[in-house]
């Protein structure tokens, strides 16, 4: 908690007082690193290979065009586009003329991309041609958008009828000037904007300040031991809490970029790794499956790679073990969420615990991990008291930093515990050596590839089928996925649909990767006192049930 008022006798520093912002991260790597390689699968195909310089420059002709379509400090401009070098100029120039970037995940249901740009209030949609099915169903439906925008070039735009006339992004940048006077203002000027997964209702907000961005991107740094000497490659997306900050952490040492586009299966990933000489990729567990299988079939790694970090959902043993034991490359287990920006824990080895055998230090690496400088974690019971950090007692996971959320956008209520902290909705132990370990999570939401799908959104859709009468929907280990949706279903009357005509009238509903993977029926399913299905009991019921590969 911060003091109650000020302290007698301080007496203040006499250091300079510059605001910590984005838009110099590029100028340092455009200055120092110059010649330094972003490079890019792109979207059409070819790879794509420019430089810090270059892309500096770049950023400075689309700040002018940005300010040349009227767009203001506080106005928010969206992206619906994989991880390119295009995708990272939006990330500094909209930021460092004072507007915000919001990054729209592409995975969401329409509806829920409509509610958000409608709630954002973006003026501008800057989208990858591969979206552009997508941006013909949101165009007429948000009319608080005055453009969209295609990431490409004249040759490549797109020419579908429902879209009208299109501007080129090379169109709208060519003939603009390729400096740019970066204003100052204060650090705490919101910069980038991403959206909860709406798992438990409506997508929120996470509003991002430069202040919070800068050091979370020290932070990452020294975490992730990132140097001028790395070629990082971010497999996740830059939609997805702005790639775990690598965009900005990467420029920040001028460690060399490589992104993937929209190419993320295993030969895909494995091929551009090896050809640029990845030391570093980052990433979900579902997209390191598949590079494994690959590299197997290869018989070895993609040359160069060190390391790989692993966050959005637990890294299996099998994976860690797969990675260091058969290929030499180390495995670092991380955690965090859209409100922490997301950096919360990241797990390496404390030296003593480097003589440890194989076996234990793979047990100990599954662990989410140990909390990172400016990250507090404490866990509490439900009525709010700390629990011991015996790695035993598990409860409600908090944390508190200057990077972790005070309150989403447009809610004027703060999103904290009375004394401070952010409830994370996960249930952890903590040991006495700080290792943070996720057993359970306090919402019912599934977490499949590194994505959430919202067991409340799939049960209120299958509500909708004529046979069903009651639905509940819990999520199941899968060996390939992490986990998928089991439907338990109570009908109306003898008829029992399949699980075929089941998913062929939710795939109208809602994503086609968030359809059950098995559909079971029951008589009844147990309700508690307040009217909710217990999805506590389902999930003993059910626990032994299984899914294959």
């Amino acid at each position: 908690m911060m003091p109650p008022g000020p302290l007698s006798g301080l007496i203040p520093g006499q250091m300079m007082d510059r605001p910590l912002l984005v838009a110099p991260l590029m100028r340092f790597a455009g200055d120092y690193h110059g010649d330094t390689a972003v490079v890019t699968r792109s979207v059409e195909g070819p790879i794509h290979r420019t430089t810090y310089g270059e892309t500096h420059r770049r950023v400075q002709k689309l700040a002018n065009a940005l300010k040349a379509l009227g767009i203001k400090p506080g106005d928010r401009v969206a992206t619906l586009a994989w991880n390119t070098w295009r995708h990272l100029e939006l990330y500094y120039a909209v930021a460092g003329i004072g507007a915000i970037c919001h990054t729209v995940n592409p995975r969401l249901p329409i509806e829920h991309m409509r509610l958000i740009l409608a709630h954002a209030t973006d003026r501008l949609v800057f989208y990858d041609t591969t979206f552009t099915e997508l941006v013909a169903g949101l165009k007429n439906s948000v009319p608080c958008v005055e453009q969209f925008i295609p990431l490409c070039d004249a040759a490549h735009a797109p020419s579908d009828p429902r879209l009208g006339d299109v501007l080129a992004y090379e169109d709208l940048i060519a003939p603009h000037a390729e400096t740019f006077d970066w204003p100052e203002f204060n650090e705490n000027t919101a910069a980038s904007l991403c959206y909860t997964s709406g798992t438990t209702g409506t997508p929120k907000g996470v509003l991002y300040s430069h202040r919070a961005l800068v050091l979370h991107s020290y932070s990452m740094v020294s975490s992730s031991r990132m140097t001028v000497d790395d070629v990082i490659l971010p497999v996740v997306p830059m939609f997805h809490v702005n790639a775990w900050g690598v965009p900005y952490a990467a420029p920040m040492v001028g460690a060399a970029q490589v992104f993937a586009g929209r190419a993320m299966d295993g030969q895909s990933l494995f091929e551009l790794m090896d050809g640029e000489a990845v030391t570093c990729a980052l990433g979900v567990p579902t997209l390191w499956m598949g590079l494994l299988t690959h590299m197997r079939s290869a018989g070895r790694k993609p040359k160069g790679l060190e390391r790989v970090v692993i966050g959005g959902a637990a890294a299996p043993e099998s994976m860690i073990e797969a990675f260091e034991l058969e290929f030499g490359v180390e495995v670092n287990h991380a955690w965090g969420m859209t409100e922490t920006t997301p950096l919360g824990v990241v797990n390496t080895l404390k030296p003593k615990f480097k003589a440890l055998s194989q076996a234990e230090r793979t047990k100990l690496k599954s662990k989410q991990g140990r909390a990172i400088f400016g990250v507090d974690l404490r866990i509490v019971d439900e009525h709010g008291n700390a629990l011991p950090h015996d790695g035993v007692a598990a409860g409600h996971l908090q944390v508190r930093g200057p990077w972790i959320i005070q309150s989403y956008f447009k809610h004027d209520a703060r999103a904290l515990t009375a004394d401070g902290w952010f409830d994370t909705g996960d249930i952890a132990t903590l040991d006495g050596d700080g290792y943070m370990h996720i057993t359970d999570r306090a919402k019912d939401v599934i977490k499949s590839g590194g994505e959430w799908i919202s067991s409340v959104d799939l049960e209120n859709a299958a509500l909708g089928h004529p046979d069903v009468a009651m639905a509940a929907v819990i999520g199941i280990h899968h060996p390939r996925w992490t986990e998928r949706p089991l439907l338990i279903c109570v009908t109306k009357g003898a008829a029992r649909p399949t699980l075929a005509e089941i998913n062929d009238y939710l795939g109208r509903k809602v994503p086609k990767w968030w359809l059950p993977e098995a559909i079971t029926f029951v008589e009844s399913l147990p309700i508690g006192p307040t009217g909710k299905i217990q999805k506590v009991k389902l999930r003993e019921q059910f626990k032994d049930y299984r899914f294959d590969a």
